[in-house]
């Protein structure tokens, strides 16, 4: 039957830029390996599959698959859905609703400025410490780095919904210095239930002077070389930056650049409430841009 599809770039206002989605509306009757195949497919680091919300009174139901596996959660396709829905009114969204995700409900808020449209949504899932060891010398050789550019001492790995290690580099050189070495990454990077810690490396500052990060994020092992833009990396490191970054008590919100490196620029805002130590609400925001619509014959 015939199924409706666009495909957006996430995290920016530019064409071309950010990280490119894939999304399939109308959804239903597509299994498991027809939707794992699809995203094989389309070949992009996510595909949406939309479907008719089972709880929400407003909103969809959503699952998201890489081209390697199906995903709880993941934030530019989440962004990018949200974006999409709402500007075609699918199943009456508007601005305001739910997108029923693996991990849970995750409530999205459309807002406008200066005739752009932004998504924010709020995590579904406080960013936890993992107790796992992290590795400096081990990570260092799979991502290519002296040793000494790598701030072990803040090296960690993070859960916001989903698992990734938290490299903290010296400097931009060194974000742009990385060179993956798959026999090292194999032997450091922890799997947690068939999902692995993918490392998400970064520094403070960055290209545009109003950024707090600078950031790349790596996954070969599950077909994707680099990822321009990982809103779930950044709830995970909402939870390290909370606690490197952060009074007690405070609330900010943060820019984190990704996707410099590979030509495509992406802006990811985050913003965190932290009360007596402990993260009490945090959400992500980005813009997005439809780039191809069309009609799969599956």
């Amino acid at each position: 039957m015939p199924r409706k599809f666009y495909t957006l770039d996430v995290f920016t206002n530019q064409p071309i830029a950010g990280n490119p989605l894939a999304v399939v509306l109308d959804s239903e009757g597509l299994d498991d390996a027809s939707m794992q195949a699809i995203a094989v497919e389309f070949n992009l680091s996510e595909t949406v599959f939309v479907s008719p919300a089972v709880e929400a009174e407003k909103g969809a139901a959503i699952r998201i698959f890489t081209p390697a596996h199906e995903l709880p959660f993941a934030g530019h396709p989440t962004i990018g859905t949200a974006l999409l829905l709402n500007q075609l009114n699918h199943f009456g969204v508007e601005d305001d609703f739910v997108l029923e995700e693996k991990v849970g409900p995750v409530r999205c808020v459309i807002s406008e400025s200066n005739g752009k449209k932004t998504a924010r949504f709020g995590l579904p899932k406080i960013a936890t410490l993992m107790d796992h060891p992290f590795d400096t010398n081990g990570w260092a050789n799979a991502l290519g780095l002296d040793a000494g550019r790598i701030d072990g001492a803040k090296g960690s790995l993070w859960n916001g919904g989903v698992p990734y290690t938290m490299v903290p580099v010296i400097s931009i050189e060194d974000v742009a210095a990385v060179q993956i070495d798959m026999s090292h990454l194999r032997q450091v990077e922890p799997v947690f239930d068939g999902i692995a810690s993918n490392p998400y490396v970064f520094c403070k500052g960055g290209e545009a002077p109003d950024t707090d990060f600078h950031a790349r994020m790596f996954a070969p092992l599950f077909g994707i070389p680099e990822d321009p833009a990982t809103g779930s990396a950044v709830a995970s490191m909402s939870g390290w930056i909370a606690q490197h970054e952060m009074a007690n008590t405070e609330k900010r919100t943060f820019k984190i650049e990704q996707g410099y490196e590979m030509g495509r620029p992406s802006q990811i805002y985050l913003d965190i409430e932290k009360v007596d130590g402990a993260i009490v609400k945090a959400g992500i925001s980005g813009s997005a841009v439809i780039i191809s619509d069309g009609v799969l014959h599956i």
